[in-house]
């Protein structure tokens, strides 16, 4: 990672349907401060199904 200035922080994206942690991501926080929602593929779902930041 950059220097103290780098604003990117990793998070991890939970299923909502199963609630496992499949994902981690990067997202910059002074362009998205909300909860990240994105519809990506759960394996053990074996759909589509929309992922949640957790903390």
């Amino acid at each position: 990672m950059k220097g103290s200035g780098y604003m990117r922080t990793l998070v991890t994206l939970a299923c909502t349907g199963c609630k496992r942690r499949n994902y981690t991501t990067t997202k910059n926080k002074s362009t998205m401060p909300d909860r990240m929602e994105i519809k990506k593929y759960c394996p053990w779902c074996r759909h589509h199904t929309l992922h949640k930041e957790t903390r």
